[in-house]
């Protein structure tokens, strides 16, 4: 028996029945349908390549060759690229006002990358994307949906807003899901972050 069950035999019970009533009774933990739908309309969404060519792309879409000279683009993700992701990660195209980014691959390396190596980049591409407010898309040339990292973000409150003068999300639930068999032929599941 744990240590804390014997201080605090009464406390242990209660935390037991409390933790058995949250595992088995659906109505003591909502869920959002409005989370599941921005995850799936991020998915429906289709990827537009014409975009990352274009010299001058439509106001409202920026790609990796956007350069904002008053400050840093948002979201930036030349960091990681630089640092972790130089022959994997070859483009983006983000859409401020659907926080989404639609990140493309190269296909070459996608495919020599297990499970784990696929999970890993969407997880840190995705990672870093949200701290700007983005949800993730991950696509080859092909235009094949490779995974996602889907945020459901909600803005914080308004006194937070005024004194820093910029938007501060709070990620109310992400989720990472693969969209391709790994090499064991094992479909994976979504996972939450």
């Amino acid at each position: 028996m744990p240590k804390i069950c014997k201080m605090f035999p009464s406390k242990s019970i209660i935390l037991f029945l409390g933790m058995g009533l949250a595992q088995f009774h659906p109505v003591l933990i909502p869920t959002s349908q409005a989370q599941i739908v921005t995850a799936q309309k991020l998915s429906e969404a289709p990827l537009d390549l014409k975009f990352l060519n274009s010299p001058n792309p439509p106001s409202g879409v920026l790609t990796s060759r956007t350069i904002n000279q008053n400050g840093l683009t948002a979201p930036s993700l030349w960091w990681i690229k630089e640092n972790f992701e130089k022959k994997l990660m070859d483009n983006w195209i983000a859409y401020p006002q659907l926080k989404r980014v639609d990140v493309v691959v190269n296909q070459q390396f996608w495919s020599i990358f297990d499970y784990l190596e696929r999970y890993n980049f969407i997880n840190r591409v995705g990672a870093n994307a949200k701290n700007f407010g983005y949800s993730t898309r991950v696509f080859n040339y092909q235009e094949e949906l490779l995974g996602t990292y889907t945020c459901n973000f909600q803005i914080a409150d308004n006194r937070t807003k005024t004194v820093n003068q910029t938007n501060s999300f709070e990620p109310v639930d992400c989720r990472i899901k693969m969209n391709s068999e790994n090499r064991l032929g094992v479909e994976p599941i979504e996972t939450e972050k």
